[in-house]
């Protein structure tokens, strides 16, 4: 099955344990290599977009003997990116605060999640892939997310993988199951979403 996935929506994606949906991201953002099909962004490959991308892993992939703002001075540089209040807007946006001096190995678990996210973020990608955002966030910290993501898909292509699907029941606009690497189904209207124009396009 092929599928597309527009600008201005948010896919929430489902599925058991190993049918794919990390790897789906992973591919999407160019870290990983399809086993079969192909993977377009923005009508070329994904490690030819990487700049268009956000990716928050499962992991953090943060620098733990940094603090949040230095992570994302780093990651920001490898965009070309030295805005400092761009990153300062970044960490405020997920409820952080940038002038915290404590290093990230000091942080809670949903913290992590905050500044991971910070980080996906930072070089304003057009493309937004999320893994389990809500890990490890409270019921207010999730709320905040839902409603920063409802502010951000206005203008990007979001992609959620999550258990906690009801989390976004109120702002997704399509669901995706993934059975054994492939979508198994896929809603609702659909009608809508083909007059999107497309940003990704994925073959199977």
């Amino acid at each position: 099955m092929s599928t597309s996935f527009a600008s201005g929506r948010l896919y929430t994606i489902l599925g058991e344990n190993g049918a794919g949906k990390s790897s789906l991201l992973r591919v999407i953002a160019g870290l990983a290599t399809a086993s079969s099909g192909s993977v377009q962004v923005f009508g070329a490959s994904p490690r030819e977009s990487l700049n268009r991308t956000g990716y928050m892993a499962h992991a953090s992939m943060l620098y733990e003997e940094m603090t949040a703002l230095e992570n994302l001075r780093y990651f920001a540089g490898l965009y070309g990116i030295a805005d400092e209040p761009r990153m300062e807007a970044s960490l405020a946006a997920v409820g952080l605060d940038p002038e915290l001096e404590r290093r990230v190995a000091e942080y809670s678990q949903g913290m992590r999640q905050r500044a991971s996210l910070a980080r996906a973020m930072v070089h304003d990608p057009e493309v937004l892939l999320l893994d389990e955002p809500f890990s490890n966030l409270d019921t207010a910290a999730s709320r905040d997310v839902v409603a920063l993501l409802a502010r951000l898909k206005r203008s990007k292509t979001i992609l959620v993988v999550t258990h906690q699907p009801a989390l976004l029941e109120s702002i997704h606009d399509e669901v995706l199951v993934l059975s054994q690497g492939r979508i198994a189904t896929q809603g609702p209207a659909m009608s809508a979403f083909a007059k999107r124009s497309d940003a990704i396009g994925v073959r199977t």
